[in-house]
């Protein structure tokens, strides 16, 4: 029953590809007019920086977003293994519309900080702050946040 998976969330195929396509297209872009517009050296080493790091978001999205969050009565993980966050751990669940939480997604406030990770299009950690959404469908991350919420609520 502990390892049962009460909820899933992951990211949307529509979703994923217009945000790895947009990255990938910025890099593409800002490569090119790094080689095919004159412009000072520095300028033309931020533009190249930039275009690979946009590049490298691209395909840093397109890996993270193959994985599934899940969540059961004692943690949530992805379906890696990487365990997010111990449900004994967790203070809060905020799905406010001014929390500082991803697009399509929620945030939880854990008692103690954790190491930061980040994947993007699926969830962050940040030191006691976990955000789970972005390329993910609202309809999945509301299911979860709402069974994590409840899961607080039957601890105290």
């Amino acid at each position: 029953m502990e390892n049962e998976v009460l909820a899933t969330v992951e990211a949307s195929a529509g979703r994923r590809w217009i945000g790895i396509g947009a990255l990938g297209l910025l890099g593409v872009l800002l490569v090119y007019v790094t080689f095919t517009q004159p412009a000072t050296l520095v300028w033309q080493a931020f533009l190249l920086s930039a275009g690979v790091l946009a590049l490298w978001m691209a395909d840093k999205m397109r890996r993270s977003t193959i994985w599934v969050i899940e969540l059961t009565a004692t943690e949530l993980r992805d379906s890696r293994g990487a365990v997010l966050a111990r449900v004994e751990d967790m203070e809060a669940v905020d799905r406010g519309v001014f929390a500082f939480k991803p697009s399509n997604g929620f945030l939880i406030s854990l008692k103690s900080p954790g190491k930061r990770a980040w994947l993007p299009g699926l969830w962050w950690r940040i030191g006691r702050r976990i955000g789970v959404g972005g390329l993910t469908p609202g309809a999945q991350t509301r299911v979860m946040s709402e069974r994590l919420a409840t899961l607080l609520t039957q601890r105290n």
